[in-house]
């Protein structure tokens, strides 16, 4: 993994700001539908037959409590819950965030009535937001070093675990694009913006016409387009953050900001290739999941969270799917064009307020638990579904989305970087991309609402 993307937020101010600030995962789409408890799962099995995690049995008897905003693995906490309580004789009760409760509301209601939870699964911006007045610092925490790319720093120190790992990119059907094309499909090959239109072409010259599928919903364009434009500055989450202060202080033009242009570039090549091209907000989310998976579409702008929308219409764990980069210019060195973008997108927070000490130290044994224990370490993965963000953890996912996310992070082919913005960027912004997808808004306008947008924020 390499050293030099860590995520790194030192400003005090900043946590002032990111109070209203909600990039909720499941908001955006980063999370699939909650556990259904009528529906037949395959689980992975867990061997528990080696342990060799140290328990202090002096916590043994002790309760603490977890809040869960990440609603698809409600269940599969539990089981680590319960595995744990087994174990160590602690109890975890885990709460879920009630569905269409922000997690941020939620754990500020509970820290007001005097019941905060022992710990919460809670956005970055939330974190940030609690962490000076709320949260336990947990910087002498031996599993920083396990995820040392992946930590989120507020004034110098750490208080937050990095759950989980979550990217974005051009999913690909592998089979389908080498059905189309007669040859075999080597991702690596495409390192530019012309050769990925090449490519394009090649597929549309074979019969393919239309070989993209773009989402029409405000969330992937506000969010999971746009914000390419900061993540891009230089590929992490300060320099995102310089990005967006300068252009709010004006130091950066829109109109000659050479990211932006690049973006919408690439936006264009997808519009181009839009299977929807003829009424793309017209688009179903659910039916791209199934154009992909039929062969209708060869790639899909989205994340790993799709992959439950791909296995229900049909893929199967053991199909090749990936991601290409965003690729946003022609130079093949630009890390833009190398790399995707994938990052810690929930923390779990230690309540430093309300909590004892016995509590916390059976939660801050339960985090070790997850990272260090052979039981720990598989439920993350096998149980959760999770793309591990430590380092030490030897075991893969399984969907095949997840799979490539998680051998890019551990070849250095994944940039960390996550642009902190107000909870309505997604869907002022979005809006406006809306109207340029439809053509009914040409690049300079979109350039100005984007501007305008931020000329409005304090």
């Amino acid at each position: 993994m390499k050293k030099s993307l860590a995520t790194r937020i030192l400003t005090t101010g900043l946590a002032a700001v990111l109070a209203c600030t909600l990039l909720a995962g499941c908001r955006f789409g980063f999370a699939s539908d909650p556990d259904d408890p009528n529906e037949e799962e395959k689980k992975e099995p867990i061997d528990t037959s080696v342990d060799t995690f140290e328990y202090d049995t002096s916590l043994k008897g002790t309760s603490i409590t977890l809040l869960n905003s990440k609603a698809e693995i409600q269940v599969a906490l539990g089981e680590m819950a319960a595995a744990y309580e087994e174990k160590s004789g602690v109890h975890v009760e885990v709460m879920p965030v009630t569905d269409g409760d922000s997690p941020y509301t939620k754990v500020v209601s509970m820290y007001n009535s005097g019941s905060a939870p022992t710990l919460s699964i809670l956005d970055t911006t939330d974190v940030i937001a609690l962490a000076k007045e709320k949260a336990e610092d947990l910087s002498d925490e031996a599993w920083l070093a396990e995820a040392e790319e992946y930590l989120t720093e507020v004034n110098g120190k750490v208080y937050s675990f990095p759950l989980c790992i979550e990217g974005r990119g051009l999913i690909y059907n592998k089979a389908v694009i080498e059905e189309v094309l007669g040859e075999e499909f080597q991702p690596e090959s495409i390192k530019t913006q012309d050769e990925f239109v090449e490519f394009l072409e090649s597929l549309a010259e074979k019969g393919m016409e239309r070989p993209m599928s773009l989402a029409k919903e405000d969330w992937s364009l506000g969010a999971h387009h746009l914000q390419y434009i900061y993540e891009t500055s230089d590929g992490t989450s300060e320099g995102a953050q310089e990005c967006i202060g300068k252009i709010k202080s004006g130091k950066i033009d829109l109109d000659s900001y050479d990211r932006l242009a690049e973006f919408l570039d690439m936006f264009d090549v997808i519009k181009k290739y839009n299977v929807a091209q003829g009424d793309p907000l017209g688009a179903d989310y659910d039916e791209m999941a199934i154009d992909l998976v039929d062969g209708k579409t060869a790639l899909w702008f989205n994340g790993n969270w799709a992959w439950p929308n791909l296995e229900e219409a049909g893929a199967d764990v053991e199909d090749e799917y990936g991601f290409l980069p965003y690729f946003m210019n022609n130079d093949a060195g630009d890390f833009v064009n190398q790399k995707i973008q994938a990052s810690p997108s929930k923390q779990v927070m230690l309540d430093g307020q309300l909590a004892t000490e016995e509590q916390k130290a059976a939660a801050k044994e339960f985090l070790n638990w997850i990272v260090y224990s052979e039981i720990g370490q598989q439920m993350l993965v096998k149980t959760c579904k999770i793309i591990p963000p430590f380092q030490n953890n030897p075991y893969e996912p399984s969907d095949p989305l997840s799979r490539d996310i998680y051998e890019k992070v551990h070849t250095g082919k994944v940039f960390n970087a996550s642009a902190i913005v107000p909870n309505d960027h997604w869907s002022v912004l979005g809006a406006a991309m809306q109207k340029y997808l439809a053509e009914r808004s040409d690049r300079d306008e979109l350039i100005e609402s984007i501007q305008d947008y931020w000329d409005e924020q304090e």
